[in-house]
């Protein structure tokens, strides 16, 4: 790393605070569909039942964009620069979002919800790559939690604001900050890191190395599974809390609106804290260790319910929410694995990947549920979840303080 980015990439310095502004940005309109799902699909004239069928179409539209878009974004961060990503998918997601205010028709917005994904899917990965490769090693890790925990409350945020503006002006909020940042990523630089590399002569940003060879591919596979726990809370537990609520026999309707803010108020505060332990304890994978207990413990707490009440829910999915804090240190992990012409590829992807599989894990709860009731079919879900994550994470080698100058 040069003098010049030595001297400016501090925890506070311009690349970190934009990263972490762009993240904010990207889950407030990430999370937004599912939060003004009712309302705008209503507002459509559509009856109660296509509500729910258009929301599971429209939202899986989104998640297939957002796959895609992390392989897109991914190739193009090893091969064109980190900036280049971090300009082109706002760019995409802010025009996507404004014109998302203007839809009439499912079609329409189902569409444009894909367009938004694809963008969506850039952002957070080619952040944490460049504060990852712009930091000293040393104070990594604070810095990519510092990026998450500021941008999850990206969610609170669109709550907040879905309660107090029409569902179309909630969009062009969403698509007016974007471009709004974008002014302020004019004066972020790029990766010296990045730059040298461009120099040799490697292979960049070739998505097909990961299944090339083995001991990569497995080492790829492993930083998708250790994800695994932060989107089976937030899409089926939390999301589904109303339905939890009514088998748990809990008198009072759980609005999954408000369990989704009050779950994303915990992972905000938990990838900010789970920085600090990771710091203290110089370890990434002890860290994530002490934060699947807290989930193994907070999920246990949820399934035991019984004629609880709406308030006890809310706090249990912020308590959730806490613990499953670790999508930072998962996503640095994947980072800090793969060498600097692979690099933005991998972080790119790997959550996005961890995205992709939330219909898998709702198939399968789906299918337990039906064979034993929804609460033993969310506890058996969540079980073999866990078993596979732990699984993965045993495997998964340290990465703290590790040199990232080195490629592929």
């Amino acid at each position: 790393m040069s003098q010049h980015e030595n001297a400016r990439a501090g925890l506070f310095s311009i690349p970190v605070l934009v990263a972490a502004l762009g993240y904010f940005v990207d889950i407030y309109d990430l999370l937004l569909f599912g939060i003004i799902r009712k309302t705008s699909l209503t507002s459509l004239g559509l009856s109660e039942r296509e509500v729910l069928t258009s929301g599971e179409f429209i939202i899986s539209i989104q998640m297939i964009g957002l796959l895609l878009g992390g392989i897109l974004w991914g190739v193009m961060g090893d091969k064109k620069g980190r900036l280049s990503v971090l300009f082109g998918s706002i760019i995409l997601y802010s025009l996507a979002n404004i014109a998302n205010g203007m839809v009439h028709t499912v079609n329409q917005y189902a569409l444009l919800r894909f367009i938004a994904g694809v963008g969506l899917a850039g952002e957070l990965g080619a952040g944490i790559t460049l504060v990852s490769e712009l930091l000293p090693k040393e104070k990594r890790g604070l810095g990519t939690s510092m990026v998450a925990g500021f941008g999850l409350t990206g969610a609170v945020v669109a709550y907040f604001i879905s309660k107090q503006f029409d569902w179309r002006i909630c969009y062009y909020i969403g698509g007016g900050m974007g471009l709004l940042l974008l002014l302020l990523r004019i004066s972020v630089f790029e990766s010296n890191m990045f730059n040298q590399v461009k120099e040799m002569n490697v292979s960049r940003g070739n998505f097909f190395m990961f299944f090339t060879d083995k001991e990569r591919f497995f080492k790829y596979m492993k930083c998708i599974l250790i994800g695994l726990p932060t989107w089976y809370v937030i899409g089926v537990m939390v999301s589904f809390s109303d339905q939890f609520g009514k088998n748990m026999a809990i008198s009072e309707p759980i609005d999954p609106g408000r369990a989704i803010m009050f779950a994303y108020v915990g992972i905000s505060l938990g990838d900010i804290a789970i920085g600090f332990v990771s710091q203290a304890l110089k370890s990434r994978r002890k860290a994530l260790f002490i934060f699947y207990i807290m989930t193994m413990i907070c999920m246990a707490l949820f399934f035991m319910q019984n004629g609880s009440s709406a308030l006890t829910m809310y706090l249990i999915c912020a308590c959730l929410g806490f613990s499953t804090g670790f999508w930072a240190i998962f996503v640095t992990m994947a980072a800090e694995q793969f060498g600097t012409n692979l690099r933005a590829t991998a972080a790119t992807t790997v959550p996005n990947m961890v995205r992709g599989a939330l219909p898998l894990m709702i198939l399968l709860f789906k299918f337990l549920r039906e064979k034993s009731g929804f609460i033993t079919g969310g506890i058996i879900t969540a079980v073999i979840i866990m078993i596979i994550t732990l699984i993965a994470a045993y495997f998964t080698r340290e990465t703290f303080g590790k040199d990232l100058m080195y490629v592929e």
